[in-house]
């Protein structure tokens, strides 16, 4: 388990359009920070009144469930029950404190999330862009309305009193002693830094963002989507596609693009009918 924070910044999913889910322009002019990770999901607002956890864990020890039950049980040292709600939410008297996200590799698994205590709600709402669509699926009219910052409830509670009610929750529910971690000699190695440089570059958070218009959009039970092609009309070819979306599976996103990439645009390309997330964005693209 790892504590971190950020700085006023704003963390896009893998998969999402960067200038779609923020105002980038005025992110930047004010001295904050856009991010990409590398899970899928939606974007999310971070400053030093929240703080977020990620779980690395080898596939046998891997259990969504039992890292969630870390946050439950330490909130509840302040009296605050939080429920697992909707695809990836933590929730607190009936709103959303907490996003998670998740990714699969080939000997660990990564589970991450956010927990809002005293995020500026002035700030996520200046910055963020919300598809009123999900807003609408979700009966709230604003991305306020929807989150609570868990010191409205207990207003003591902070981002620094917090940690260690989740260093003691995790020591009980894993049942030993956390060893902490050396945070400077972690940082800084070769590897983290070339990691570093990589997620920091102009190509991974904007990439061929720039270049494309969604053409095509829908929100369906799995998430949303925005879809742009560039088209050969004279072959009836699609030579480009960029997909957007803040699905939990990004992998499966990456498997669209590249079926549909060099795809007539006449007849939809064979691909996997089982997944439910490929069919419904070939149903987008071939049938409006």
């Amino acid at each position: 388990m790892y504590l971190w924070k950020n700085q006023q910044t704003v963390v896009i999913g893998y998969n999402q359009n960067p200038y779609s889910e923020c105002n980038v322009h005025l992110l930047h002019d004010e001295g904050c920070h856009l991010m990409r990770r590398g899970t899928g999901g939606g974007a999310v607002y971070h400053d030093l009144g929240n703080i977020n956890f990620s779980f690395i864990a080898e596939k046998r020890l891997y259990d969504v469930r039992k890292q969630l039950s870390v946050i439950q049980d330490a909130l509840l040292a302040y009296g605050l029950e939080a429920e697992i709600s909707g695809r990836n939410d933590l929730t607190c008297q009936g709103r959303k404190f907490s996003g998670n996200a998740f990714a699969k590799g080939q000997r660990n698994d990564l589970h991450h999330g956010t927990i809002l205590i005293k995020t500026d709600g002035a700030m996520m709402q200046r910055y963020l862009i919300v598809d009123k669509a999900k807003l609408l699926k979700n009966g709230v009219k604003s991305v306020a309305s929807r989150v609570i910052n868990l010191s409205e409830a207990v207003p003591d509670l902070t981002s620094e009193n917090i940690k260690q009610p989740l260093m003691a929750s995790f020591e009980k529910v894993y049942g030993g002693k956390a060893e902490m971690l050396d945070f400077d000699t972690f940082i800084n190695n070769a590897e983290v830094q070339a990691i570093r440089e990589h997620i920091s570059s102009h190509e991974f958070l904007f990439g061929r963002w720039e270049q494309f218009k969604t053409t095509k959009k829908a929100r369906f039970a799995w998430g949303g989507v925005e879809i742009s092609l560039k088209i050969d009309e004279v072959n009836a070819v699609i030579t480009d596609v960029q997909i957007a979306s803040d699905c939990l599976e990004p992998e499966t996103i990456v498997k669209a693009e590249q079926t549909l990439k060099t795809a007539s645009t006449k007849a939809i390309p064979t691909y996997d009918s089982s997944n439910q997330i490929l069919r419904d964005i070939m149903r987008l693209v071939y049938n409006g």
